[in-house]
């Protein structure tokens, strides 16, 4: 019987067992997202890598990079696309990112469930994420949760600002969905 993985050492070295995350020491077996979800991920993160390179702020990472967010239990998660400022330590040769992104972007699958969404949401900004964006593709939105500040929602006729996290980007949210 194979031992289970509790920790982000023994997820590195577990090779190819499927898209998972580690939450709190207890693997998370995730289902690969639609066609949709990537279209809309793509829309996102182009602008933003765009914007990132031009203006030398940090490094974009793509879908299922793993940033780990804590230990002891370990938590290793990967959102949909991540931002990390240029004035924090670049990528390790080998394993997670130490630490959580400073942006963490989500985008909605249709069998996302709300509380897991909060859940996740929660978690990030507590691990220190300065920005979480949830995109949502049905509902054509962007829920900006930012520490201590009520969540907005962005719809087709809004902005979606960089603020502080990313200075001078700003982006039509209908965009993402175009």
């Amino acid at each position: 019987m194979a031992r289970a993985i509790t920790t982000a050492e023994e997820l590195l070295r577990a090779g190819d067992i499927g898209r998972c995350e580690l939450v709190r020491g207890e693997l998370r077996m995730m289902i690969p997202p639609g066609a949709k979800h990537g279209w809309v991920a793509i829309n996102l993160t182009g602008p933003i890598l765009n914007h990132v390179k031009a203006n030398s702020l940090g490094a974009v990472y793509a879908a299922e990079t793993g940033f780990q967010i804590s230990r002891d239990p370990d938590t290793v998660r990967a959102p949909d696309l991540a931002f990390v400022r240029a004035d924090r330590p670049g990528p390790p040769d080998r394993g997670y990112y130490p630490g959580a992104p400073d942006l963490a972007v989500e985008v909605l699958s249709p069998d996302d469930r709300p509380g897991y969404v909060r859940d996740k949401v929660a978690e990030w900004l507590e691990a220190g994420v300065r920005a979480v964006w949830v995109v949502d593709p049905r509902a054509r939105t962007v829920v900006v949760h930012e520490s201590n500040v009520e969540p907005r929602v962005l719809g087709d006729g809004d902005t979606l600002p960089g603020g502080d996290v990313l200075p001078g980007f700003a982006l039509a949210v209908a965009e993402i969905f175009a």
